[in-house]
């Protein structure tokens, strides 16, 4: 066990990993404002262009859990500050070249810092006494969205207002920064967790990921019943599948399976997925909406920069709801915090449906679909940490987040295709989703909602760790197995006891 740091060098960590999470947020969603002028800077299509945002999202989904695990194992420190300067890295490569290869190449690189956010995460469970963790767990988990929010805006600016080259760089100085703050401030966890790297599990589930997450976000573009698309699905399920029947006999597996398919750990990654889903088309929509030319009837023709700014209230209230949220966690547990969040954003899509045409009511339900993302987000870590050993926490995490970014992925496709098929032609030349393709969004994104909320209040009240011999591959015979298994299915149901006699 670590000990806990003392408490300014506490807070000081706090501060440097939660900047480092928006700065690996802002650096994901920067180049947003500049997709509609990257055809013309490239010479590319714009179907070529829209890889530079594929690419960020594979590696994103690739490198979270690989680099959880290696932390684990190797370090969370030396994972964290990899992480940093790929993404560092990536942004001095982009500054450098208006070629598409290149840029892609640097866009890959920045989407490693995904892993940001995971591996502080369980840095901060092992420097911080436990009646600090929650809050800081739940600043953490809220830079996300943090980041998202103030990321957009600030790109505008740079983009409007000077080179585009100035946005890359801006990046680049604020990744050199936390790298170095994050040298001098951030200590290492000890870890104990045994066994050799999966390396062929590794390469299992990269290859699995990137064939799923490539036919969901580029489906639309090669039709969703090609050959190309249903061939990619279907390698995918394969090598998922195979990967899956690898982690369960491994001796020393990137993923425990026997720990993830107990319900205290299913619940929150299904939960997680959902969130991320119903999240992020509230980031995707509002933009678009109130860019929509007047002549639409509904859309308010702003710029790009006032469409960011647009989403500041968000940034702000995710802010303020992350202190919130670890109290209603400490009082009445993470499981009622995270339906709580995903009843807020449920009703944040009730108010964005009944008036999309004001700007007042755009950014109130903006802002609420934020506030109730802050209040789950907060909550989905401290729950995988409650039903997880020390040991396996960033790997845990790295696993949680990636079902988050499954989940935009997956928003990211549906609301692309639900759009484009309410697309009308409003005259002058003017060519725009309807109001009523918006709502359908809208309504998708709050079932998701509900859903997750559901799930919340499925998961078990008093979940317990599992004892180290029981993460064993072969414990006992086959009826003590069993019998084990019966054990803590009982403990894990809801309104179960906890540890097992």
């Amino acid at each position: 066990m670590s000990t806990p740091a003392p408490t300014g060098r506490s807070r000081a960590v706090v501060a440097v990993l939660a900047l480092g999470g928006i700065v690996a947020t802002v650096v994901q969603t920067a180049i947003v404002p500049l997709l509609p002028e990257l055809p013309r800077i490239t010479g590319s299509s714009a179907v070529d262009v829209s890889w530079l945002i594929t690419v960020t999202l594979l590696t994103a989904a690739v490198s979270t859990p690989l680099l959880g695990r290696a932390g684990d194992m190797y370090g969370r420190r030396r994972m964290l500050l990899l992480s940093l300067a790929s993404l560092t890295a990536g942004s001095v490569l982009c500054g450098f070249t208006s070629d598409l290869v290149p840029l892609l190449i640097g866009r890959g690189l920045q989407g490693v810092g995904a892993a940001v956010v995971p591996l502080s995460i369980s840095i901060l469970r092992g420097v911080l006494p436990p009646e600090r963790t929650g809050s800081a767990v739940a600043l953490m988990s809220s830079t996300v969205g943090i980041g998202a929010a103030l990321g957009v805006p600030l790109a505008a600016l740079l983009v409007q207002y000077a080179d585009w080259h100035a946005m890359f760089w801006a990046t680049t100085a604020l990744g050199a920064l936390v790298f170095a703050l994050t040298w001098f401030t951030v200590t290492d966890v000890p870890s104990d967790e045994p066994g050799r790297f999966d390396v062929v599990g590794a390469v299992g589930l990269s290859a699995g990921l990137v064939a799923l997450l490539m036919a969901v976000s580029k489906g639309g573009d090669w039709g969703w019943t090609s050959a190309r698309t249903l061939g990619v699905i279907g390698a995918a399920v394969v090598v998922l599948l195979a990967w899956g029947r690898h982690q369960w006999g491994a001796a020393s597996p990137l993923v425990d399976m026997r720990l993830v398919a107990r319900p205290a750990v299913l619940l929150p990654h299904l939960a997680a997925l959902l969130a991320g889903f119903a999240f992020y088309a509230n980031t995707l929509v509002t933009a678009q909406l109130v860019q929509a030319p007047e002549g639409t009837g509904y859309g308010l023709g702003l710029s790009v920069v006032a469409a960011g700014l647009c989403l500041l209230p968000s940034g702000v209230c995710m802010v303020l709801c992350a202190p919130i949220s670890a109290r209603i966690s400490a009082a009445r547990g993470a499981g009622v915090t995270l339906a709580l969040g995903a009843g807020v954003i449920a009703a944040g899509y009730v108010v964005r449906f009944t008036d999309s045409r004001d700007l007042w009511a755009i950014v109130t339900g903006a802002t609420i679909v934020s506030m109730g993302t802050a209040l789950a987000y907060s909550a989905l870590p401290m729950l995988v940490m409650r039903a997880v050993p020390m040991e396996q926490t960033a790997a845990a995490n790295g696993l949680n987040v990636l079902m988050r970014t499954i989940g935009q992925a997956f928003c990211s496709a549906t609301v692309a295709s639900v759009l484009a098929s309410h697309a009308h032609d409003f005259g002058g030349g003017v060519v725009a989703p309807t109001l009523g393709g918006y709502r359908t969004a809208f309504v998708i994104a709050g079932t998701a909602a509900v859903v997750a909320c559901v799930t919340a209040c499925c998961l078990p009240r008093h979940p317990r760790q599992p004892r180290p011999e029981e993460s064993e591959i072969v414990v006992g015979s086959p009826q003590e197995q069993s019998a084990r298994d019966a054990r803590t299915a009982a403990a894990d149901a809801p309104g179960g006891t906890g540890p097992a006699a």
